[in-house]
C-alpha cells in the first residue's frame, strides 16, 4: 500500500497543471481601426489561444451598433519544443450604424472574458472633388515631434472603379527612420456608392532636430476596362495617376531639463515584473527568477533602456538574455523588452530589492513622468546545504557532524558499546560504488581537458558576433546615419567590452579610452539631439573606430604572446 502523502502529493501535482492550463486559457478582441467614419467598414479579429470554442452567437451583442457584414475562421497548430500548441481565429467585418462613440461589448467563451473595446465613429466622408473616381491623399497624425519620436504618416487610396497595376513610389526620407506597417483595406459608403479605400502606412522616427520633408508620393494605376471579348487578354484601360501634397514636419529637440541620458519620447510607458515561484516563498539555495518588462507606446523595441539588476548582500542576481521585439497597434509600434535574472539567495534574511525608476517623455502631456515598479521586501528561509562528515573524536565518543536537512538521524556511539562492522556482501558493493564513482570522476576530467576552450588564443575580433556588430557600424557610418550609429555603437560595444554595461555614448567613450572617439562621439551625440547644427557624416568616426579596434586587437595579441591569458587557470 502506498503511502498517504505521495497520493496527496500527486493529487496535488495533477490540480495544479489543471490549474495552469485553465489559467493559460484566454480569448483576446482587437480591431484594426478605433476611429472610422460613418459608412466605412472595420475589422474585429477574435483570438482564442486554448481550448475555447469561438461560439459565434456571442457575436448577437454587436447588431445594436453594427451590421456584420462577413466572418470568416481559421485556425494554427505550431510545435516548439516538442509542445503543440493551437490557435483559432474569427474575423468579422462591421460596418457602424451610427455616429458617436460606440462599444464592441464583452464576450465570453468558455472559461475567458474579451475586454470591451470603444470605436469613435465620425460623420461620413464628402464625395471626393471633381467627380474623381481614384483619389489619392496623405495625411499625418501630428505636425510636429520629438526627435527620435514616432509620426505615423497614412497613405489613402480611393476608388470607385477596379483598377490593376496599381503602385506607390517608395518612401525615402533623409535623417528619419522608416518602418513600413501592415496595409488595411476596407470599404466606404459615399452617397450609396461603394468605394475601396486601401491606408499604407508607415511609422517614421527623425533622427536629428529641425524639420522633416516628407516629399509628393505618386500613385499610378490602370483602369480595368474588362474583357471584351474570349480573345481579349485585358489591360489598356485609362492610365491614372495622383500625387499627394508634400508635407514638412518640425521635429523639436529633446528638452534641456530632461533628467536622463535615456531619451524616451513615448506616448505611454510602463514597467511590470513577474517571477517564475512566488518571491515570498524562496529558499536558501533554490533558484526563482525575476522579469521585468518594459512596454513603450510609440518606441522601437532597441529604444527601451536594459534593467540593471542590483543585488543586495546575500543574493545572488544571473542575468539571462534581453527580449527586445516590437508589435503592431493601432497608433503605430509598441516596443517590447523583458529582462530576466536568476535570484539565488545565499543565507537566510529578510531583503529589499530596490525601487526601478525610470524617466521618459510624456508627448501627448509634453512633460516628463516616472515608470516605476516599488521596492520589494522578501525572504528567504532554509539553510545552505553542508557536506555530511563524520568525525572521530577522542576515545570515549564518535561526534557527528551535521549534514544537510534531509531527515536521517545519526547515533552518538558511546564508550564501551560494541560497534558491528559492515557485512562482507556490503563491503563488496561499496568498493564497486567507490570504482565507478573514480571512473566517471576520470571521465569527465578527460572530457573536460579535450573540450575546454583554448583561452590563450583568443582575441579580440575573433567571435562572428564582434566583428558583425562593427560591420553594422561601419555601414550606419557610411550612410550617414545617425541614429543607426548610436545604435549600432552600443550594441558593437556591448560585445568588444563584455565586462562593462553600457547604456551611453558617455560610458563607450570610457570603455575604449580614447581622445579621438570621445570627440567623435560628442560630435554624434551634438547631431543627435541639438537643432540648428550641420548635417552629420560619419567618415571621420568610421576611420577612428577602425584605427581604435585595429589598436585594441594588437594590444590584446602582445599581452597574449608574452604569457598573458583572458582566463588565467586557477593556480
Amino acid at each position: 500500500m502506498r503511502p498517504i502523502g505521495n497520493s496527496l502529493a500527486t493529487l496535488v501535482i495533477i490540480l495544479l497543471a489543471v490549474g495552469a492550463n485553465i489559467a493559460s486559457a484566454a480569448v483576446t478582441a482587437s480591431v484594426d481601426r478605433s476611429r472610422v467614419a460613418l459608412g466605412d467598414t472595420l475589422r474585429l479579429t477574435i483570438i482564442a489561444t486554448a481550448d475555447e470554442d469561438i461560439d459565434e452567437g456571442q457575436l448577437r451583442g454587436l447588431q445594436q451598433d453594427f451590421d456584420i457584414l462577413q466572418r470568416s475562421n481559421s485556425s494554427n497548430t505550431s510545435i516548439v519544443n516538442g509542445r503543440v500548441s493551437q490557435s483559432r481565429k474569427l474575423l468579422v467585418d462591421l460596418a457602424p450604424r451610427r455616429e458617436g462613440v460606440l462599444q464592441i461589448p464583452a464576450m465570453q467563451f468558455g472559461q475567458s472574458t474579451t475586454a470591451a473595446l470603444t470605436v469613435t465613429v465620425t460623420p461620413a466622408s464628402d464625395t471626393p472633388g471633381d467627380g474623381q473616381s481614384v483619389v489619392f491623399e496623405a495625411e499625418v497624425d501630428h505636425d510636429n515631434v520629438y526627435v527620435q519620436g514616432q509620426l505615423v504618416l497614412t497613405l489613402r487610396v480611393q476608388q470607385s472603379v477596379n483598377l490593376e497595376g496599381r503602385s506607390i513610389t517608395p518612401l525615402k526620407l533623409d535623417n528619419a527612420f522608416v518602418k513600413p506597417l501592415e496595409q488595411q483595406s476596407y470599404q466606404r459608403v459615399i452617397n450609396g456608392q461603394p468605394w475601396l479605400v486601401d491606408e499604407i502606412r508607415y511609422a517614421i522616427f527623425p533622427e536629428q532636430s529641425g524639420t522633416l520633408e516628407i516629399p509628393a508620393q505618386v500613385f499610378s494605376g490602370r483602369v480595368d476596362r474588362g474583357r471584351r471579348s474570349f480573345f481579349d487578354l485585358g489591360g489598356g484601360g485609362e492610365l491614372v495617376r495622383r500625387s499627394t501634397r508634400p508635407i514638412t514636419i518640425t521635429v523639436l529637440p529633446k528638452p534641456a531639463d530632461y533628467p536622463s541620458s535615456e531619451w524616451l519620447p513615448a506616448e505611454r510607458l510602463t514597467l511590470e515584473e513577474s517571477w517564475s515561484s512566488p518571491p515570498e516563498e524562496l529558499q536558501v539555495g533554490e533558484s526563482a527568477t525575476r522579469t521585468v518588462r518594459i512596454v513603450g507606446d510609440g518606441l522601437q523595441g532597441a529604444q527601451l533602456p536594459p534593467i540593471l539588476f542590483t543585488p543586495p548582500d546575500g543574493l545572488k542576481y544571473y542575468p539571462d538574455q534581453p527580449s527586445i521585439s516590437e508589435q503592431e497597434v493601432s497608433g503605430g509600434l509598441e516596443g517590447i523588452r523583458e529582462d530576466s535574472a536568476a535570484v539565488v539567495p545565499t543565507r537566510a534574511g529578510t531583503y529589499v530589492i530596490p525601487e526601478i525608476r525610470i524617466p521618459w517623455w510624456d508627448t501627448q502631456a509634453e512633460t516628463v513622468r516616472y515608470a516605476t515598479l516599488p521596492q520589494r521586501e522578501i525572504t528567504a528561509t532554509g539553510t545552505a546545504p553542508t557536506v555530511n562528515t563524520a568525525v572521530t573524536g577522542p576515545a570515549d565518543s564518535v561526534t557527528a557532524i551535521p549534514g544537510p536537512s534531509s531527515g536521517i538521524a545519526v547515533d552518538t556511539v558511546s564508550a564501551g558499546d560494541t560497534v558491528a562492522g559492515p557485512p562482507t556482501g556490503l563491503l563488496v558493493w561499496q568498493a564497486l560504488g567507490v570504482a565507478s564513482t573514480l571512473g566517471w570522476c576520470l571521465t569527465l576530467l578527460y572530457v573536460w581537458r579535450t573540450r575546454s576552450p583554448k583561452p590563450e588564443k583568443a582575441t579580440v575580433g575573433d567571435t562572428l558576433s564582434e566583428k558583425t556588430s562593427f560591420d553594422a557600424v561601419i555601414k550606419a557610418c557610411e550612410q550617414d546615419n545617425s541614429s543607426a550609429t548610436r545604435a549600432a555603437l552600443l550594441a558593437w560595444a556591448a560585445t568588444a567590452a563584455p565586462g562593462n554595461m553600457i547604456r551611453s555614448l558617455e560610458q563607450v567613450t570610457d570603455a575604449m579610452g580614447d581622445e579621438e572617439l570621445g570627440q567623435r562621439l560628442r560630435e554624434l551625440d551634438t547631431a543627435l539631439y541639438r537643432p540648428g547644427e550641420a548635417d552629420w557624416t560619419g567618415k571621420a568616426l568610421a576611420a577612428c573606430l577602425r584605427r581604435v579596434r585595429s589598436e585594441t586587437s594588437s594590444s590584446r595579441k602582445r599581452a597574449v604572446d608574452a604569457g598573458v591569458r583572458l582566463y588565467p587557470s586557477a593556480s
